[in-house]
């Protein structure tokens, strides 16, 4: 087979970045109000009054059950992604996400249902939770198989950026609701994000309609036998280490989880920082993570994947450990020193390369399987890291040390598990996935891409 791979018209890379970009953004602009609202006010409103440290655990557990979905929807979103197209999963996954979104809107509080409020709660998580388990994946597919050879990782890298404009998006909107005055937040203002998602998936539906699918998909799917029936069957089979490997590296986004959930709880229920304050540093954070996130891809494209992976995933684990020490001293300045240098500047190292790192390892035909499979249960860990971290937290101001040595963990596992693996930067977009053995020769004649 040719290793020369089928190219589109120009404008098509820039269209399937943007579309990644503004799709994900209104994607986990309904994902991270989730977060925030179970940091701030679930554990108020879903759960018994008596014992506010139980609720606080609780509600973050709630966060949690939504990745708990994201294997089994990445097993079903991932067969349909490589079957079918890139294009019709990425329809339906903004579609779910948004009915289980505007869905806790509506649901009524415990005072009102008793235990029925929180089990309404976790069914829509978990919708959410399959939904997310596609979004990722299938983006980094279309934006990938779409760029140009020896730009991947800056293409692939807008998926990400995107992610960080729905946080931005999602924080500000909760800004002036965090602000109201409690008996109005608990009662109405929490619920006004989630109902405003119909406006989010209204205008994101339109932008993915007008996607056209991958010439790469589209070439294999015209070769016989190029499309497995089962596409989990030939990733277990030929792939499963590199799908070991994506699981291990994911959860690297315990840092993310632990830094907009855990470190928020924690600042604003224990050492008492001001609800907006914190979410502000999360704001500005996020906002030098849209700059830094493309530009470190570009890097990427020029010096490779692994360097800035690993180099991105043990700082993020130190810094970690500084952002909380910070939180813990009271100090507004160096809570935004610390929250900006890690979530903005060092976590984006390893954020902006992992959409095309781990794409690269699985050739066209199960890439979207291996893709969603390997970082949803990765990022299941890491969805988990904020109970995880609720639970080993030690009490007071000081208790924040397990919570930095669990992240440190985490961190570390993934900087080794990205150590082990292939660099693929030079490799030609159609060889991706294949033995070295077979693509060696076409790997040396792109080394100048």
């Amino acid at each position: 087979m040719s290793s020369s791979t089928p190219t589109a018209p120009a404008a098509q890379p820039r269209k399937a970045a943007l579309a990644a970009w503004i799709g994900s953004a209104l994607e986990y602009y309904d994902f991270f109000i989730y977060g925030t609202a179970a940091a701030l006010v679930f554990s108020k409103v879903f759960f018994p009054a008596e014992n506010p440290a139980t609720g606080t655990l609780l509600a973050l557990a709630t966060f949690g059950v939504g990745y708990v979905a994201r294997p089994i929807g990445a097993v079903v979103l991932g067969h349909i992604g490589d079957r079918f197209g890139r294009k019709r999963v990425l329809i339906w996954t903004l579609l779910l996400m948004g009915a289980s979104t505007m869905a806790i809107g509506c649901l009524p509080s415990y005072a009102q249902a008793g235990t029925v409020a929180p089990v309404l709660l976790v069914v829509c998580r978990l919708l959410q939770g399959l939904s997310a388990a596609g979004e990722q994946a299938g983006a980094n597919s279309m934006s990938l198989e779409h760029a140009p050879e020896g730009r991947r990782a800056f293409f692939t890298s807008f998926t990400l950026s995107g992610t960080q404009a729905g946080f931005i998006l999602a924080t500000a909107v909760f800004l002036p609701i965090a602000a109201l005055p409690e008996p109005a937040l608990l009662s109405w203002g929490w619920r006004v994000p989630f109902l405003a998602s119909v406006v989010v998936v209204a205008f994101g539906l339109v932008v993915r309609r007008s996607l056209d699918e991958t010439p790469v998909f589209e070439a294999e799917s015209t070769q016989d036998g190029a499309k497995p029936d089962v596409p989990l069957v030939v990733l277990v089979r030929d792939h499963w280490r590199d799908v070991l490997r994506v699981v291990c590296a994911s959860t690297v986004a315990s840092v993310s989880t632990l830094f907009s959930v855990w470190a928020l709880s924690f600042a604003v229920n224990t050492v008492e920082l001001p609800r907006t304050t914190m979410l502000w540093v999360g704001v500005l954070a996020n906002v030098v993570a849209l700059a830094a996130i493309p530009l470190l891809a570009s890097v990427a494209d020029r010096i490779g994947r692994k360097p800035l992976f690993v180099a991105g995933a043990l700082g993020s684990g130190l810094l970690l450990a500084g952002y909380l020490w910070a939180i813990s001293t009271g100090s507004i300045v160096a809570v935004f020193v610390m929250g900006v240098a890690l979530s903005g500047v060092v976590y984006s190292a390893a954020n902006g390369v992992w959409p095309a790192f781990y794409a690269e390892m699985f050739p066209t035909r199960v890439r979207l399987s291996g893709m969603a499979i390997g970082t949803q249960i990765g990022f299941a860990i890491g969805g988990f890291s904020p109970t995880i971290a609720a639970a080993v937290a030690g009490p007071g101001v000081s208790g924040w040390v397990p919570v930095a040595v669990l992240g440190g963990a985490l961190c570390l596992v993934a900087a080794v598990a990205a150590a082990t693996a292939r660099e693929t930067f030079r490799v030609p977009t159609r060889d991706l996935g294949r033995s070295p053995r077979r693509t060696g020769a076409g790997a040396a004649r792109t080394a100048t891409v």
